[in-house]
């Protein structure tokens, strides 16, 4: 008896460890390959933290109602074969995605791959207490807890961190984007979140209810498709961020701002980091922060109306006025 009490409770302070642990390697991986204009890492926490307690918190009231309901209409078995794939993923998406139309309109979400960040530090925060709560409801099952930690760290969590970080890149996208993409970017995102997140539940309910493993065999080879093809997604962006950068830089560069070499190098992901080129007295963080920020800036403004266009317009002006500073520096350092 004691034996067995004691492994569960090894068992649970375990599940705390897996359930939280992963997820924030994770989101550590996603916030370092944002190459170009990484996120605050405060926003990002905050961002996580909404998914694992806020969206964690409504979803699991919703889902309950919505469940409820749903035995008393078709009887409980037809409310377990529904809920799963079908109502989790529309109550699921929307909660996690709440925080990302609050702080889309800062000034530190301005790009897709920005969007990308956020989307999955909500869907990692989500999947963490997801993963905490089934890890617990098994912990007194030394092989079955086992077999859920693998596969809710390394797929089901992973597929709310996928599905969400596609409506934040919509969102990212459609911000600076004609009237279309405004219209059409989110409910596609919503679309394409939704049925990753249907088509990962509804084959394990499938295979449970069929009692047969190529239903599930079948997730387990969709899902790695389906998350490489989001990643393909975020290296586009990246690359079309890389793409704004070397563009609005060479600007710079024919006005006597900043020198040739200093616009490639600061498009360059393999030579931005590196301190030979900066000149002796110019802080380089600082500086490779300033222009990134500039040129995202010059593009921003170029594709926004009203008070926003107006915000960007005075910060590229700033960030002008900065750049002319850090570079005067070197001069003094001579």
């Amino acid at each position: 008896m004691f034996y067995g009490r004691r492994m569960q409770l090894i068992l649970i302070a375990l599940s705390t460890l897996c359930a939280s642990v992963p997820m924030l390697a994770f989101l550590l991986l996603i916030w370092w390959l944002d190459r170009y204009d990484r996120e605050p890492i405060w926003l990002v926490l905050l961002t996580f933290a909404w998914g694992a307690f806020g969206a964690t918190g409504l979803s699991l009231i919703l889902n309950s109602a919505f469940a409820s309901g749903l035995a008393m209409a078709l009887g409980p078995e037809m409310a377990d074969m529904i809920t799963a794939p079908l109502v989790a993923p529309l109550v699921e998406e929307p909660m996690k995605a709440l925080i990302l139309f609050v702080i889309m309109f800062s000034r530190h979400y301005d790009s897709a791959n920005d969007g990308f960040v956020y989307g999955a530090a909500a869907g990692l925060g989500f999947g963490m207490t997801e993963n905490f709560l089934y890890f617990y409801q098994v912990s007194g099952d030394t092989g079955t807890w086992m077999q859920t930690v693998f596969i809710r760290t390394f797929f089901s969590a992973l597929m709310h961190a996928g599905a969400t970080s596609a409506v934040g890149a919509a969102l990212g996208y459609a911000r600076f984007s004609g009237t279309l993409a405004k219209v059409l970017a989110l409910p596609a995102a919503f679309f394409v979140a939704c049925g990753m997140h249907f088509a990962w539940n509804g084959l394990l309910t499938l295979g449970g209810v069929a009692g047969s493993g190529w239903p599930v065999l079948l997730n387990f080879l969709l899902f790695p498709l389906e998350f490489l093809a989001l990643f393909l997604v975020f290296q586009f962006a990246l690359w079309h961020e890389r793409k704004v950068i070397r563009r609005e830089l060479a600007d710079e560069v024919e006005q006597g701002l900043i020198p040739l070499a200093h616009a490639r190098n600061i498009a360059s992901w393999l030579k931005r980091g590196r301190r030979d080129w900066v000149p002796v007295g110019v802080p380089h963080h600082q500086y490779v922060r300033a222009a990134t920020t500039l040129a995202l800036r010059k593009h921003q403004c170029r594709n926004s109306t009203g008070s926003a266009h107006d915000f960007f317009r005075e910060d590229v002006l700033r960030l002008r006025r900065e750049l002319q500073a850090l570079l005067a520096l070197a001069d003094r350092s001579r």
